[in-house]
């Protein structure tokens, strides 16, 4: 029994891995989708938030992109080996958010100044509805792998869905909105509630790495 175990672990973290994988393909498959409705729609419409929502889709894409590399490095080659080039991703992902985050603040200052107004989107509304369900979906999965696992990245990850979800509500409740009042500042006002969301989720996973640096 004894001399099984080992095997049995590794077969159990292996299967945790390709369940994160399945977790993994999802989430970049509807990245895409997202991601393109919201920037078309967005671009189209004009609406800051809708474009803001589509390029925070992107780093998201991204995010999921380097994590299923990670997890082909931990099957080929074991745990601690991508760990560094892990980090270094990570945090280019999170610079990548504050630089969201300052676009859009800028973007939505000469927005309010300029009294340039958005579109309704019907597209962009629909997309950021599905968005709802899903991220929680994938978010409730990858945090139960993601503590299997004990795998920071994937928890990171699966944070990044929550946050896909918030960022969501927020879009469509800015989008119902400009259909029913059609007032120009509201796009502008609207992109702004995303600000606090990226901020928040880029500090978070900022300091959990460091934390995690220092626990080494």
């Amino acid at each position: 029994m004894s001399v099984a175990a080992p095997s049995s672990a590794a077969d159990s973290r292996a299967a945790m891995i390709e369940r994160a994988f399945r977790l993994e393909y999802l989430t970049f498959a509807w990245m895409m989708v997202e991601a393109a409705v919201a920037i078309g729609s967005g671009l189209a419409a004009g609406s800051l938030t809708l474009t803001a929502f589509g390029i925070d889709s992107l780093i998201e894409l991204a995010s999921a992109t380097v994590l299923l590399w990670r997890l082909t490095v931990e099957l080929r080659n074991g745990q601690s080996f991508a760990e560094d080039a892990e980090r270094t991703a990570a945090r280019v992902g999170d610079a990548l958010l504050f630089a969201l985050a300052a676009y859009v603040v800028a973007s939505a200052g000469w927005k309010l100044w300029t009294r340039d107004g958005a579109e309704f989107s019907l597209p962009g509304l629909i997309v950021s509805v599905l968005a709802i369900p899903i991220m929680s979906f994938l978010s409730r999965r990858k945090l139960g792998v993601a503590e299997a696992l004990g795998s920071r990245a994937l928890r990171a990850d699966a944070v990044e869905s929550i946050t896909c979800g918030w960022l969501a509500f927020v879009v469509v409740g800015a989008l119902i909105a400009q259909f029913l009042f059609g007032a120009w500042w509201l796009d502008a006002v609207a992109s702004l509630g995303i600000v606090w969301f990226l901020v928040r989720e880029g500090r978070e996973a900022w300091e959990g790495d460091e934390c995690c640096d220092d626990c080494e």
